[in-house]
């Protein structure tokens, strides 16, 4: 477990840790030490409210890959905290959020912008010494999960001068955003909490996807983990489904699929692979239909380029599991709108249907 050694605390500020009883967390994060919570999945993020003129957070950073930064909205407005040079990216870090705030009450959420190319360990906020911590920021009654891919977890989302094209060459991370997500995005408009259980490169099936080399790891390994990659501090962990039980899970695994690392690229028009897929497919749905009491279900694939046979496979799911709370959404240019990741107008562009669509379901969804 990591520990804060190395952090100087400057002469009139505080620490305020993370156990003191009035911050907010919402994400699959680690507790085992309650001192130095472990954020893993994009998205996860931590709430405080607090007066005074200055914000910084204390934090252990472990790196496997990439740049990376993290995100904050500091009374409603979204900013970027970067650890440095990448040489700098492993270790305990005091990082400056804000100093010169206008005296009275703020709210800050500091949140994870990538996914497993890192990881941190939370040891708190630092305030100015005479500030106060207020009640903790209220989480909304309304719970979404999204599984997912690069996607869902806001993979190369601000890249905005390769709108509808491919990639950036050696992005390094710097465009990713989980914020801005579709499924964020709905969540807010929504009025819901979201668990982003999303990874980029991951596909339904273990050494199939892209995600993490040699070994390469499937939703059906990751959905009920907590860390879910095995450098993590403990390597894998187990998540308790139980822990947080949302009206509504988004399920938008399939992109990677196509991709099959030791065996050559598997084919869904094969029947035989087909019916494999779906059945594991179904089978994790059914698991958590099952542990969250049968939540409204909406599945899904995104308007990043593929072809529309896995669209097809996802009717026959729903058609297979024959439950009126399961049901497929296609996005107006689902498949067809980018072969590049979806940049912030295509996420916005998803989002807007997806809530649309959500919306249209009526209060239902929400009463469990």
């Amino acid at each position: 477990m990591a520990e804060m050694k190395n952090i100087s605390i400057p002469e009139g500020k505080k620490l305020v840790p993370p156990d003191c009883g009035k911050m907010a967390f919402m994400g699959r994060i680690s507790f085992r030490d309650p001192k130095a919570p472990e954020f893993y999945w994009a998205g996860s993020n931590v709430r405080m409210r607090f007066t005074g003129t200055s914000v910084k957070a204390a934090l252990f950073n472990k790196r496997f890959y990439n740049d990376m930064s993290l995100g904050f909205i500091l009374d409603g407005r979204e900013g970027r905290a970067d650890f440095g040079s990448p040489e700098e990216y492993e270790g305990e870090y005091l990082i400056d959020i804000a100093e010169g705030l206008e005296e009275g009450e703020h709210e800050i959420i500091l949140f994870k912008r990538q996914d497993a190319t890192h990881y941190f360990s939370f040891f708190g906020f630092v305030i100015d010494g005479n500030g106060e911590v207020l009640d903790a920021p209220v989480l909304p009654d309304r719970k979404i999960e999204c599984f997912g891919d690069s996607v869902s977890a806001g993979a190369v989302v601000e890249a905005m001068d390769c709108v509808a094209s491919p990639d950036p060459e050696n992005n390094g991370g710097n465009f990713d955003n989980a914020w801005h997500s579709y499924a964020a995005i709905t969540a807010r408009n929504l009025g819901a909490q979201l668990h982003c259980t999303a990874q980029g490169g991951i596909a339904v099936f273990d050494n199939t996807g892209y995600y993490h080399a040699p070994d390469y790891i499937g939703m059906e390994t990751a959905y009920n983990k907590l860390c879910y990659f095995p450098e993590g501090p403990e390597g894998y962990t187990d998540w308790d489904l139980g822990e947080y039980i949302p009206s509504l899970v988004i399920f938008a695994v399939g992109q990677n699929d196509q991709h099959n690392e030791a065996e050559g690229d598997p084919d869904i028009t094969d029947p035989a692979f087909r019916r494999k897929w779906k059945e594991r497919y179904k089978d994790i749905i059914k698991d958590l239909r099952e542990k969250y009491g049968r939540p409204y279900f909406v599945l899904l694939l995104t308007v990043l380029n593929h072809g529309p046979e896995w669209d097809d496979a996802l009717d026959e799911i729903v058609e297979e599991l024959s439950d009126e709370r399961i049901s497929h959404l296609r996005f107006t240019r689902v498949g067809r709108a980018t072969p590049g990741h979806p940049r912030l107008s295509e996420q916005y562009e998803m989002a807007s249907e997806l809530t649309a669509y959500i919306s249209r379901l009526g209060d239902k969804v929400w009463a469990q």
